[in-house]
C-alpha cells in the first residue's frame, strides 16, 4: 500500500497535470474564438496568431503525455486513479485536435478574404454552429474541471444540433454554387470551416464522455447514455 506521503505526492502530481490540461483547454478555446474572428473579419495577423498558438498547444500536448506516462510508471495507480489518468490522456488528445481544427479555420480565413468575388455571407452561414460548438467546448472543460457528470451529459445532447446545422449549411452552400458558379471557391472554403466546427463539437463531446467515464466508470462512447440514463438531468 502507498504511504500517506506517497499518496499525497501522487495527488499533487495529478492536480498539477489537471491544472495544465485546463490551461491547454483555455488556449484552444482562445484559438477557436480567434479563428472565427478572423474568418469574420479577414484579419491576417490574427490568423497568424492562431497558427502560432497551435505550435504551443502541440508542445503542451507532448509535455502532458510524458507527465502522465511518468506518473503511471512511478505511482502504478489502480482503479479510479488509473481511470483518471487514462481519461486525462484522451482529453489532452482531443484538445490538441481542436487546436488543429482552429488552425484550419485560420488558414481558410486567409484564402476567403483574398477573394472579393462571389460573396455568400460566409460568416453568417456558420455563426450559429460556431456559437454552439464554443459553448460545448467551454462546458465540457468546466465539467472536466469539476468532474460534473450531469453537465457532461448535457454537453453530449448538444452535439446533434451541430450535426443538423452542418447538414443544413451543406445544403445551403450547394444551392449557392448551383445558382452562381462564381461562389464555388468561397462556398467550398466555408464548407471546410463548417466541417472543422462540427469536428470541434465532436471533440467537446468526447471530453464530456471521458468525464462520465472518470466519475462513474462507464464507457459511454457510441451509446445513447445521455438521452436514456434516468439519473441524468438534462
Amino acid at each position: 500500500m502507498q504511504s500517506d506521503h506517497s499518496s499525497t505526492q501522487y495527488s499533487q502530481d495529478l492536480e498539477t497535470i489537471r491544472s495544465k490540461v485546463l490551461l491547454m483547454g483555455g488556449m484552444v478555446e482562445s484559438q477557436f474564438y480567434d479563428a472565427m474572428a478572423c474568418f469574420r473579419s479577414g484579419d491576417t495577423e490574427l490568423a497568424s496568431k492562431v497558427i502560432d498558438t497551435d505550435r504551443n498547444v502541440n508542445q503542451l500536448e507532448i509535455a502532458l503525455d510524458e507527465a502522465c506516462s511518468n506518473l503511471i510508471v512511478k505511482r502504478q495507480p489502480a482503479a479510479i486513479d488509473l481511470r483518471t489518468i487514462m481519461a486525462t490522456i484522451k482529453v489532452i488528445t482531443n484538445l490538441e485536435r481542436i487546436g488543429d481544427e482552429a488552425r484550419k479555420i485560420a488558414r481558410v480565413s486567409k484564402q476567403v478574404h483574398e477573394r472579393n468575388v462571389g460573396s455568400i455571407g460566409h460568416f453568417e452561414i456558420v455563426r450559429l454552429i460556431a456559437h454552439n460548438a464554443a459553448e460545448m467546448l467551454h462546458d465540457s472543460l468546466d465539467a472536466f474541471a469539476r468532474l460534473d457528470e450531469k453537465q457532461a451529459a448535457r454537453v453530449i445532447t448538444q452535439d446533434d444540433a451541430i450535426d443538423y446545422g452542418f447538414e443544413a449549411i451543406m445544403r445551403s452552400l450547394i444551392t449557392f454554387m448551383m445558382e452562381d458558379p462564381r461562389t464555388i471557391s468561397t462556398a467550398l472554403d466555408t464548407l471546410w470551416v463548417a466541417k472543422a466546427i462540427e469536428r470541434i463539437g465532436d471533440h467537446a463531446t468526447n471530453i464530456a464522455e471521458y468525464v462520465i467515464y472518470v466519475v462513474g466508470g462507464k464507457d459511454i462512447r457510441h451509446s445513447q447514455y445521455a438521452k436514456t440514463d434516468p439519473n441524468t438531468t438534462i
